[in-house]
């Protein structure tokens, strides 16, 4: 018969495993971005700055599914530049591999400056 403490040490330690994997998905799978203002990120939308459609749409992509368990790859695409104001929201689309699209809507949490915070929802 096994030595309890072995019992006790391998489900301690697998108990823990799962636990680091949970938190550090978690922290991977933030939906929150603070992006710089500049030249080149930068366009103009009903005559206020903005963040360029291309920004939001890749940095909303790359943070959609950021661990491969995490989710499904999606392609995302925005139709105009998020504005630089707290509370701005945009609705970008997502298309899933199998061809089904779904709604991604990002809101502007706030603005510091040249950094512009924003997140999306899932």
């Amino acid at each position: 018969m096994p030595d309890s403490r072995f019992l006790l040490g391998v489900v301690g330690g697998a108990a823990a495993v799962l636990a680091l994997g949970g938190i550090g998905t978690h922290l991977l799978s933030s939906t929150e971005s603070t992006t710089s203002l500049d030249a080149y990120d930068t366009v103009t939308v009903d005559g206020h700055k903005a963040l360029a459609p291309n920004i939001v749409a890749g940095r909303t992509e790359s943070l959609y599914h950021p661990l491969p368990w995490v989710g499904v790859k999606v392609h995302v695409s925005c139709p105009e530049g998020l504005k630089a104001q707290a509370g701005a929201t945009l609705t970008c689309t997502g298309r899933r591999t199998d061809g089904t699209t779904l709604d991604i809507p990002v809101r502007v949490v706030r603005v510091t400056g040249p950094h512009l915070t924003w997140k999306f929802e899932r």
